[in-house]
Parts: C-alpha cells; structure tokens; sequence
C-alpha cells in the first residue's frame, strides 16, 4: 500500500525557513519521480517543483532561488527546504507520486506570517 506522509509545517515569520519532509512507503521510491504541490487559501493546487529519481530538479517559477527539493532514496524521503519565506507562500503542501494513478499525502500547513 502506497504511503506519503508529509511533515515539518509550521508557523513561520517573513524571511524564515522551514524544511517539510515526506516519508514514504509502498512503492520503489528510488526509481519515480516525486514532486512538490501546494494549495494556496482559494486556489488551486500547483506544482511546487518536480525531482528526477536520479536528482534532477525542476522549480515552478514561485520557487526557484527559495526552494530547494532534495530526495533521499536509502530512506525513502522526499524533501523540501524553503528559505525567504512570504506570506504568498502560506499554503498547505503535499508531496506526489504518480505511476499512472496519483498518490497524494495528507499536506502540511505551512503558514508565513508576522
């Protein structure tokens, strides 16, 4: 049974980082691409940024210079440290899979305020 399981939400200044991480089971994590989504109060969920199984990075637009996504394929972890946060990046985030199906985890909240 596929498992995400995304942790390190919290509540952060302007400026602050936080790195979420995504412990996952189920599937051979090391040979899919993994990627990064978030919703935003009153949007629609948009992709973060995507991670090749060999590390690879690809950043929506919002991230790029902030973010970085990183894996660890020994434990099956996904990871995404974000720095220079702003309220805009108030959002709650997910980690996804997908092998035809899409897996999604529960998301953790991320909130950026003073």
């Amino acid at each position: 049974q596929v498992q995400l399981v995304e942790s390190g939400g919290a509540l952060v200044q302007p400026g602050g980082s936080l790195r979420l991480a995504c412990t996952t089971s189920g599937f051979a994590f090391g040979e899919y691409p993994m990627r990064w989504y978030r919703r935003r109060p009153g949007k629609e969920r948009d992709m973060v940024g995507h991670i090749s199984p060999t590390g690879g990075v690809i950043y929506a637009r919002s991230a790029e210079g902030r973010f970085t996504i990183s894996r660890d394929n020994a434990n099956n972890t996904l990871y995404l440290q974000m720095d220079s946060l702003k309220p805009e990046d108030t959002a709650v985030y997910y980690c996804n899979f997908y092998d035809g199906r899409n897996y999604w985890g529960q998301g953790t909240q991320v909130t950026v305020s003073s």
